[in-house]
């Protein structure tokens, strides 16, 4: 999956640093494009293509954590980047009983989740 930025600099540093609780980093840079992921790349940033693109809508990023400190790890991490928290961490019983998530904003407006399914 890859999502397009207005700025491939702040939002690279909101996704190193939130995404390295989940275990994941930077693992390929190639014309302008970050790739991350655990072992190899599955997640990418971009460029807008160009300044005459519309901007894209939101979009909902769910990336899974090992454990809910994990979770917690992401959040504060967001946190400390200035990122607007939709959700802070906690148990979503209308997805299911052990459904433990956050949700904040990244640089360019999406709506980004950090969950684990595991019980506490």
């Amino acid at each position: 999956m890859e999502i397009q930025t207005a700025d491939v600099t702040a939002s690279a540093a909101f996704y190193d640093a939130v995404l390295a609780p989940l275990g994941a980093g930077r693992r390929i840079e190639h014309q302008g494009r970050i790739g991350y992921g655990v072992e190899r790349p599955e997640f990418w940033i971009g460029p807008v293509p160009g300044p005459t693109s519309p901007r894209a809508r939101e979009s909902h990023l769910a990336f899974t954590a090992p454990d809910r400190s994990a979770v917690d790890a992401f959040h504060q991490a967001a946190v400390a980047l200035g990122a607007e928290v939709l959700h802070a961490p906690k148990v979503w019983p209308q997805y299911h009983d052990t459904y433990y998530a956050v949700f904040v904003r990244d640089p360019d407006g999406n709506n980004v989740e950090a969950v684990c399914e595991r019980p506490a």
